[in-house]
């Protein structure tokens, strides 16, 4: 197991772990990233936005879910990309969650969705909303997106969450606030712990590796190859406070994490 900087898991700080090489052919593995992209958006045009159309029209919008979890994890495996998961035996099956994750690459936020075990929705970047056919089918499968430069739409979002939470739903929230670079893990923000704290969910750390070989970020390349998503065992919150316990939560979640990328 690699050693890990105590003073910076403790103090929330920038983490930087080895990152596999690969040495396949640049040119191939652009090649292989536009063949992603494309396969994305025949998916989105041909398969999506034709169900969102008819699904809007009969009023069934959430018949899209088990649809979008087929179509991800054909785009993931076209994409030469296999999923190993592991530790689902920590997740109960009546219990909604909240999965809190690190980000190195798109392909995580639709891994964690298809293949977590739960029924899941997700807090997302409002910048999806601009993307055609995508920004308006998430808002059909309980993919949800802060303003966070309007609070008060905030937390009507974080409301609107709750409530999911509530009617059986589990909710994945990737930590960081955005992709880290490969061999990265960036601080963590609080507004999943606040989330955690206010459903009474367990949280769920997730550890999401090898994505920043397969597809990272800035890298404009896709790699063949298997990402691993580790379910870490639950950490409950009922009873806990978001004045006295989300720091200790915050830390915990990101240490379990952290110590995983380091075996």
């Amino acid at each position: 197991m690699q050693n890990l900087p105590f003073e910076e898991i403790e103090q929330n700080k920038k983490l930087t772990f080895p990152v596999k090489e690969s040495n396949k052919s640049r040119f191939i593995g652009k090649l292989r990233y536009w063949r992603s992209l494309s396969l994305a958006g025949i998916l989105l045009l041909f398969g999506a936005l034709p169900a969102m159309i008819v699904l809007q029209i009969i009023n069934r919008r959430m018949r899209l879910y088990p649809l979008c979890v087929w179509g991800t994890k054909i785009w993931i495996r076209g994409s030469g990309i296999e999923v190993k998961v592991s530790g689902r035996e920590n997740l109960e099956a009546d219990k909604s969650y909240i999965f809190i994750a690190n980000h190195h690459s798109y392909i995580d936020t639709t891994a964690l969705f298809a293949y977590a075990g739960k029924k899941i929705g997700l807090i997302a970047k409002k910048e999806l909303l601009k993307v055609p056919v995508l920004g308006r089918g998430i808002s059909f499968i309980n993919f949800v997106t802060i303003d966070r430069s309007n609070p008060e739409r905030a937390r009507q979002t974080m409301d609107n969450v709750r409530r999911i939470v509530d009617g059986g739903y589990s909710f994945g929230v990737f930590a960081e606030g955005t992709r880290a670079m490969p061999g990265e893990l960036l601080p963590f923000k609080k507004g999943a712990f606040h989330l955690a704290l206010q459903t009474g969910a367990a949280i769920i750390p997730v550890a999401i590796k090898n994505t920043d070989y397969l597809m990272g970020k800035k890298t404009g390349v896709v790699n063949p190859g298997t990402m691993e998503i580790v379910l870490l065992p639950p950490i409950e919150t009922k009873g806990k406070t978001v004045e006295e316990d989300l720091p200790d939560l915050l830390l915990q979640t990101r240490k379990a994490i952290a110590e995983e990328f380091g075996k």
